[in-house]
């Protein structure tokens, strides 16, 4: 009985893991953890890389300039947000494909069933070529 319970334990655990990776930095000379997406430890590295600095010196400038009342978990969260809603052009947007919200829905793989049920009038509300939309699925 003892090793079935461990087993639905397990399962459970593996269920309900977070997806959050900590990782120990440094932070105005002092060693701290910080639990974050890998994507937003990505993006530090990324943005480490475009401006020839190091997570760790990112992070110490965040800590400076963030609110007191703000953690350092949060305050680099928004300081990503900030970063690239900066580095963000209409030009960019476009060659992104951004602005279209049909688009949006076709990268994201949405099926037609689930922009049906929750966005209403889809068809008509956003426009798009025919030729060039179709749904990566019908079912679900």
């Amino acid at each position: 009985m003892k090793n079935k319970d461990n087993k639905i334990i397990k399962e459970l655990h593996k269920e309900y893991t977070s997806s959050l990776v900590t990782k120990n930095i440094t932070v105005m000379g002092k060693r701290t953890s910080v639990r974050l997406e890998p994507e937003m430890w990505a993006s530090l590295k990324d943005i480490s890389k475009r401006e020839h600095c190091t997570v760790n010196d990112l992070c110490t400038l965040i800590n400076i300039k963030k609110n007191d009342n703000t953690s350092l978990t949060t305050a680099i969260r928004i300081f990503l947000m900030l970063y690239f809603r900066a580095a963000a052009t209409e030009e960019g947007h476009g060659s992104a494909g951004h602005g279209n919200f049909k688009q949006m829905a076709k990268r994201a793989n949405l099926t037609k069933k689930q922009t049906n049920k929750y966005f209403s009038n889809f068809e008509n509300t956003y426009t798009l070529e025919k030729s060039s939309f179709s749904f990566i699925s019908e079912e679900n």
